[in-house]
């Protein structure tokens, strides 16, 4: 999508702090982060939000949550914990429409949030 800000960033067409990238998926810290660990997790390839994706799209399902363990470990979050958000249209507060998803760590988090 040519005007969509995580594509962009995926594109290397806005820079941002890349910390995982494969084929599939890119991992870069957020810009307003509420945690000391605030990383969003993005397909390459776009996709509004959760529901857009569909069964053909197993393979980037499978990026993500690879990415995400691969962060989850790499910042010693297995023992202390950590948070996954995605929000989904206007009543989630999804402030971009790409599927992106929070991992949030390094701090105690509260419930319920919001």
């Amino acid at each position: 999508m040519n005007d969509c800000l995580f594509c962009k960033i995926a594109a290397g067409n806005i820079p941002a702090k890349i910390v995982y990238e494969t084929d599939l998926c890119c991992a870069f810290e957020d810009i307003t982060p509420v945690a000391p660990l605030h990383i969003l997790i993005i397909p390459k390839k776009h996709m509004e939000n959760l529901h857009s994706m569909d069964e053909n799209d197993s393979p980037i399902r499978e990026a993500l949550f690879s990415a995400i363990s691969h962060l989850v470990e790499k910042n010693h979050l297995t023992q202390s914990g950590y948070r996954l958000v995605i929000n989904s249209g206007d009543d989630g507060q999804q402030s971009v429409p790409h599927l992106h998803i929070h991992l949030i760590g390094k701090r105690s988090l509260q419930w319920p949030p919001g």
